[in-house]
């Protein structure tokens, strides 16, 4: 019996008989005769990885068909093989992996690096590699990107390791035979707000203070690694500052001494976190809230001091004018003419409020008798 089997163009066709490999078949029309139904035809995609049995089959048992149509691909620990398609990176082969990729219809080029001696990627190699898979099953992707921005510094781990500190940028690492971590720290001086919390002063007063503080990172290893939140740590720092500065004082010290009260939390803050790579540049109470009712009260010992100060200016004032009347007074005395002037401005004011003056000079005393005697605040010499 005749057997007809295409072949397209971008298939390989397997030619199997009695279960043994016999030839590989071209792309076109082929007619076998299989009488006794020992042929079997096994059609393969030639455009990328050849996976069958038949592989290993055949660049074992048939080396010379191997190596005409089949790249084979084995890798060794400690290397990747990046295998490129045409010059386009397409798939990344692990260690211990071994596969079979067609070289008849495209390009094949493999190039092989060592990730023990060079486990970080040029920026070359991070954009041809980046989007090319890993061969067979993933258990992680092959490569960890790294992504570091303006501002922040970047800490690279493998397996747990601290090994290098990173500027801003992006970068790439081979995470194969290791996990890769990356961690991120901002630079920059960051606002760190402690939130209201009651405190009882020295004399028994309970008030609510709330805190601000700016926290800039120095050394970004440090930080990363002296705590495992350096932010919550001097979080709680300020809280045991700030308890032992307002309960060691009582409210007036507190209201009235808010700059001493400040540079012992300071220092008391500075001297617990020690050398963690973080600097606690400004710290200072933003608010103090006090109870409803001793606000009313501390708001009548205000009302009362203001009075007191307000009195004790006016009978300052007072003082004065009487001190000045009496200075007046005595130039008065020793001087007339000094009287007189003092005299018509008396009369001018007196004047202002009055619309018409009638003047009758039947005495004959004419306008000198207005003048003196409308006015009079002693006796003519």
């Amino acid at each position: 019996m005749r057997k007809t089997v295409v072949v397209a163009d971008t298939e390989r066709g397997l030619l199997i008989r009695d279960g043994r490999l016999i030839r590989v078949l071209e792309p076109g029309r082929h007619s076998l005769w299989d009488v006794f139904g020992q042929i079997k035809i096994e059609r393969c995609d030639a455009r990328g990885i050849f996976v069958s049995p038949w592989a290993e089959i055949m660049e074992k048992r048939h080396p010379e068909l191997a190596n005409k149509y089949l790249e084979t691909i084995r890798v060794a620990e400690g290397e990747v093989a990046v295998v490129s398609l045409d010059g386009r990176a397409s798939m990344i082969v692990r260690p211990g992996q071994t596969i079979y990729v067609w070289k008849i219809l495209k390009d094949v080029t493999v190039t092989r690096i060592n990730t023990l001696e060079n486990p970080r990627l040029t920026k070359a190699e991070l954009i041809a590699y980046e989007k090319a898979v890993g061969a067979g099953e993933r258990v992680s992707a092959p490569i960890a990107p790294v992504s570091v921005g303006q501002a922040e510094a970047g800490l690279v781990f493998f397996d747990g390791e601290l090994v290098e500190t990173l500027e801003p940028g992006r970068y790439g690492y081979w995470q194969i035979g290791r996990t890769v971590k990356s961690q991120t720290i901002d630079m920059r001086p960051l606002p760190l707000e402690v939130t209201a919390q009651e405190i009882l002063t020295k004399d028994k007063v309970s008030l609510r203070v709330t805190l601000t503080s700016f926290i800039k990172v120095t050394d970004a290893p440090k930080a990363a690694l002296s705590t495992p939140d350096y932010a919550s740590h001097i979080y709680k720092l300020v809280q045991f500052a700030v308890r032992e500065a307002v309960g060691g004082r009582t409210l007036d010290e507190v209201l009235n001494d808010r700059e001493t009260v400040d540079a012992q939390i300071v220092s008391h803050v500075r001297n617990a976190l020690g050398d963690i790579g973080v600097d606690v540049t400004e710290l200072g109470i933003k608010d103090v809230i006090l109870p409803g009712e001793m606000r009313e009260l501390i708001n009548r010992v205000v009302e009362a001091e203001k009075t007191a100060q307000a009195n004790l200016i006016r009978r300052r004032e007072e003082t004065a004018a009487t001190r000045s009347l009496l200075n007046t007074a005595r130039l008065m005395e020793d001087n007339p003419t000094l009287l007189r002037l003092k005299e018509l401005e008396a009369l001018e004011r007196v004047t202002d409020n009055i619309g018409r003056v009638d003047v009758h000079a039947s005495s004959g005393e004419g306008l000198n008798a207005v003048l003196d005697k409308l006015v009079t605040l002693g006796p003519r010499p």
